[in-house]
């Protein structure tokens, strides 16, 4: 993290219970289609900074990937390896260095934006190559802003947050939040006994609830593809390689839900998906980078998770993604 522009190698400090606190991101800007504001939706001129192994930045370039955005939008993806420096360019195999800012370390691009930034120097970033600055650091505001501002640009005319639905996916990522998504995190850094207990049973609460819904249905808001399925892929592709051992969340695997595990596969072989995760990234990052849960440092040679396996959702409904509103493309 840096403090008025100075970097400091703290850890997260939990709480006075021993729970897991995220801080929250400081970079809060909006790309506008109207062209309203500071920051109008141009292509070629923002430019995303991002990591194939972080579940919060693969969420955005899940988006730039399925929007088909890679032309209009940039994109530099962080060395796995976090060390004492944070996050890196170091040019780990399918990781970049940085050709836009000759920047070493993420925290040099923070502190360009900002010269006396107070937070942490996280993942993803928009950087506004026009300004030389943030623009935003929020993964959700991100991929909503990839998913509704860049329309006149993007290849594939598709929308995640469809008319009718709108309210609904909004509800969803906000309930998947703080029990799943961040949860995994609540129950793994937790240095109490009883945070980490805590935060496992409202995981593990959340997982049987999902498990019921996709049983019916074939996405989580139904039977087309959302923004909040992106929120759970996410989460559930590093469960069973990380999450179920090197955060202890290990009551059950989700190869041990039937409607999940099906909805995880359908989702990994939807075109996009796979080009979008990387197992050794993932492996590597969590095993490797934070040592104050696995001090060795030793990245495991399993678990094997074919994620290519055969699934069963074609029953419930035919894949498919909403048409995005008609606008003017270039």
């Amino acid at each position: 993290m840096m403090v008025e522009g100075e970097w400091r190698t703290d850890w997260y400090a939990p709480d006075e219970a021993g729970r897991f606190v995220r801080p929250e991101t400081r970079f809060h800007e909006q790309v506008s289609a109207r062209g309203e504001g500071r920051f109008p939706a141009e292509a070629g001129r923002y430019h995303l900074y991002v990591s194939y192994a972080c579940p919060w930045a693969s969420r955005v370039l899940l988006m730039r990937k399925l929007k088909g955005l890679e032309d209009a939008v940039g994109m530099t993806v962080v060395d796995p390896r976090m060390g004492p420096d944070g996050w890196c360019f170091r040019g780990y195999p399918r990781s970049d260095m940085d050709k836009l800012n000759g920047a070493h370390y993420l925290r040099e691009v923070y502190q360009r934006a900002d010269p006396h930034y107070s937070g942490r120097v996280t993942v993803p970033v928009m950087w506004d190559a026009h300004e030389r600055t943030i623009v935003n650091n929020e993964s959700r505001e991100l991929m909503r802003m990839l998913d509704t501002e860049f329309d006149a640009f993007a290849r594939n005319p598709v929308t995640l947050w469809p008319e009718g639905l709108r309210d609904r996916v909004d509800e969803t990522i906000d309930a998947l939040y703080e029990p799943v998504n961040n949860g995994v995190y609540r129950a793994g850094f937790a240095t109490n006994q009883g945070a980490y207990e805590l935060a496992c049973r409202e995981l593990f609460g959340a997982l049987e609830h999902w498990e019921q819904v996709l049983e019916r249905q074939r996405y989580l808001c139904g039977d087309v593809l959302t923004e909040a399925d992106l929120c759970f892929y996410t989460t559930l592709v590093r469960f069973d390689l990380v999450y179920y051992s090197h955060f202890k969340c290990n009551l059950s695997r989700i190869q041990d839900y039937p409607n999940l595990w099906n909805y995880l596969l359908d989702l990994y072989q939807t075109p996009g998906f796979a080009e979008s995760t990387n197992v050794d990234h993932i492996k590597v990052h969590y095993y490797w980078s934070q040592d104050s849960v696995n001090p060795s440092r030793l990245v495991p040679m399993g678990p094997a998770v074919d994620l290519l396996t055969p699934h069963n959702r074609d029953r419930l409904s035919p894949r498919l993604m909403a048409p995005a509103p008609s606008v003017t493309r270039h």
